[in-house]
């Protein structure tokens, strides 16, 4: 499934979204590489199985094997972070000064730009609601060089990619959607 069909999915009432995602798609403040590993990270963690497919579909002949290796860990990694860190930061206590104890060797050698993959962590986050990685990670990305404005686009992808996962899972649970494997056969 391409990006348009996905596009084409949605309800009219997510007509903003459909114009979101075509917008972002052509997001000239990013890398190219930066653009593609946060749709795809992103996706990933919307945990949609449509979305998922028809992004990785569209934006990963735009990265190289191991940008594509790099976002889908990113998603990974934070997918245990940000449920850790969220309960060492919301409980308090003596949690936050414990170590961990879980591996995250991904995030010191993540096969890109380090920058790149703490944007795509970043994004994750955002989908996540990890408000303590969200700040880690925004912090590591500007002292790293980029813009608010990049930051911006970055977790404007992530929002609008988590939208229309869930639109598209509500409308399944209604029964409002056929299956992607149905629709693609009519």
């Amino acid at each position: 499934m391409s990006l348009e069909a996905l596009r084409n999915r949605l309800p009219e009432y997510a007509k903003d979204l459909k114009l979101n995602l075509g917008s972002l798609a052509a997001e000239t403040v990013l890398t190219p590489q930066q653009l593609a590993g946060t749709f795809v990270a992103s996706a990933l963690a919307a945990r949609n199985a449509e979305v998922t497919a028809a992004i990785v579909a569209e934006f990963a002949p735009r990265l190289s094997p191991e940008a594509l290796n790099a976002a889908k860990a990113a998603a990974a990694i934070m997918g245990m972070n940000n449920v850790y860190y969220r309960f060492t930061h919301l409980v308090g206590g003596d949690y936050p000064t414990m170590p961990a104890k879980l591996r995250m060797n991904v995030m010191a050698r993540p096969g890109v730009e380090k920058v790149d993959f703490e944007l795509w962590s970043l994004a994750v986050s955002a989908i996540n609601g990890c408000g303590m990685c969200m700040e880690a990670h925004e912090k590591v990305v500007r002292q790293a060089g980029l813009s608010k404005e990049q930051v911006q686009a970055a977790v404007r992808i992530a929002a609008v990619v988590h939208a229309v996962a869930a639109v598209l899972d509500g409308e399944a649970a209604l029964g409002n959607v056929a299956p992607a494997s149905v629709a693609q056969a009519a």
